[in-house]
């Protein structure tokens, strides 16, 4: 099933976070709390604050969270690089390690990619709390699927083309310059990069 489409247009810069946001509104990352600040091909950045129902037993985070956190971060960032060429992504493996405990404050997330093939994204996710210590890091491995893949049934992609002719036309119905989001990332292609 296709994501919602927002009111928010396609941003002329780059940065999906305010799209993204909107999006994950209603969501197991929207209800989490986590907002994005960032949100590139090239780097995502997000924030949590930190309540009660993050913790665990013992009062600190609990370790899904932070689980959670770089699973979504990979997964926009690789999603962002993917959608310029009509593709999806679905991750195939989490490996996150948990190295402070937090109780309280925000956690601030960043999110870079290691690899970009034509079949597999692998990105690192850091998270730090407040007085910046590393309490978290973590990689994602996302496989990259045509839109029209099936998974458990169902596309799991929004249509490049639904997404901006809505924002084109959310936009008093005249598309904005540069807001084809596949103009960025495939004039830096590399040798063995996303098609």
């Amino acid at each position: 099933m296709p994501l919602p489409l927002t009111s928010a247009p396609l941003p002329v810069d780059g940065d999906y976070a305010e799209l993204i946001n909107q999006m994950e509104a209603g969501t197991f990352s929207g209800e989490l709390g986590l907002r994005f600040t960032r949100a590139t091909a090239e780097e995502v950045v997000a924030e949590l604050e930190i309540s009660e129902r993050h913790h665990q037993l013992y009062g600190v985070v609990h370790g899904g969270v932070h689980a959670s956190i770089v699973e979504t971060m990979a997964s926009v960032g690789a999603g962002i690089r993917a959608f310029a060429y009509n593709k999806t992504v679905l991750g195939l493996e989490n490996h996150t390690s948990f190295l402070r405990a937090a109780r309280k404050g925000r956690l601030r997330a960043k999110g870079t990619p290691l690899s970009r093939g034509q079949r597999t994204q692998v990105w690192e996710v850091v998270i730090h709390d407040e007085s910046d210590a590393l309490v978290a890091t973590g990689r994602v491995r996302m496989l990259l699927l045509d839109q029209e893949a099936q998974v458990a049934g169902a596309a799991l992609a929004l249509s490049r083309a639904d997404v901006i002719a809505k924002a084109a036309k959310q936009a008093d119905g005249a598309p904005s310059a540069g807001a084809d989001p596949g103009s960025e990332p495939g004039s830096r292609q590399g040798k063995g990069e996303t098609p």
